[in-house]
């Protein structure tokens, strides 16, 4: 069964002329029931997790600040959302449709979450749009089910998973790998265990040359029981704040080997859709959707 996680919250108000492209999580769902990729039986709502397994991954003083509203106004600015509650009980759901989603790739073999990828997110500090880093929640959440024990986080988002890299940069039972473009932000980079960083302009061939090189051999070396897929789409020529050029179709081509390759490996999947900021939202509905549609044609 296909189980994408999603709530209303997801799609949270901004301010008009705020250049975060909030609608497109209320935009991509009606996309896919739409086109018949997905029912609406497919979607599970998540919920507010339990704060253990929050603080298992953040510090406990920075979460409770941000639950009570104290985080410094300097502080809150990295963040890039005028902070109010409504912005932090999101940022707990979002989390939670990653953690259940990853029991439902161990069951199904894949899950999806139509947000997430908040990988800027550290150990006791938010910034760049993520402050509760939910893949790293997701990971810690099955370690401590004892459900996985070696995971890998491959980010293949246009920035550099900062915050990722820092929460595991001691930890060996999660493997961190972040392919992401040479000038993007964050301009200071943090050390994931793998970091390729390429340059400005590279386009579908060599990109996809590098990812089919890289991944089976990783996934060979590690050997991980599961998998955290962090697919943004800010890899496209079009996007605002990328530095690649790739196109729609090589974006797709991207998901489906790494997809195809978690599926030839037996390992489960979770999916989480991180950044995409092309001008034009149907062009990060149409890439958005693809990894779906790919998913969809691989496993269902």
């Amino acid at each position: 069964m296909f189980r994408i996680a999603h709530h209303p919250i997801y799609t949270h108000p901004l301010p008009k002329g705020h250049r975060f492209p909030m609608e497109k999580y209320e935009l991509l769902p009606q996309q896919l029931i739409l086109e018949g990729t997905c029912t609406t039986s497919d979607f599970f709502e998540p919920d507010i997790p339990n704060d253990k397994y929050i603080v298992a991954v953040h510090d406990p003083d920075y979460f409770y600040d941000l639950l009570n509203m104290k985080i410094p106004p300097r502080e809150a600015r990295k963040i890039g959302f005028p902070l109010n509650e409504d912005l932090v009980l999101r940022e707990q759901i979002i989390a939670d449709g990653t953690m259940k989603g990853s029991e439902y790739a161990l069951e199904h073999g894949i899950a999806m979450n139509i947000a997430g990828g908040t990988h800027h997110a550290y150990t006791d500090r938010g910034e760049a749009f993520c402050m509760l880093n939910d893949q790293a929640i997701g990971a810690r959440y099955l370690q401590a089910k004892g459900l996985a024990k070696k995971i890998l986080i491959v980010d293949l988002d246009v920035h550099q998973g900062n915050g990722t890299a820092e929460i595991f940069k001691d930890d060996p039972s999660v493997f961190t790998f972040s392919m992401h473009g040479e000038g993007n932000y964050p301009f200071r980079k943090e050390k994931s265990d793998l970091d390729i960083a390429l340059k400005k302009g590279i386009k579908d061939k060599e990109y996809l040359t590098i990812v089919k090189e890289i991944l089976p051999q990783l996934i060979k070396d590690v050997k991980p029981d599961f998998i955290f897929y962090l697919c943004g789409v800010d890899i496209l020529e079009t996007d605002k704040l990328g530095t690649l050029a790739l196109t729609v179709d090589g974006c797709k081509k991207r998901d489906q080997f790494v997809l195809e390759t978690c599926k030839k490996n037996q390992i489960p999947v979770q999916c989480s859709m991180g950044g995409g900021y092309s001008p034009d939202l149907k062009t990060i509905i149409e890439a958005h959707s693809n990894t779906f549609r790919v998913a969809k044609e691989l496993y269902f």
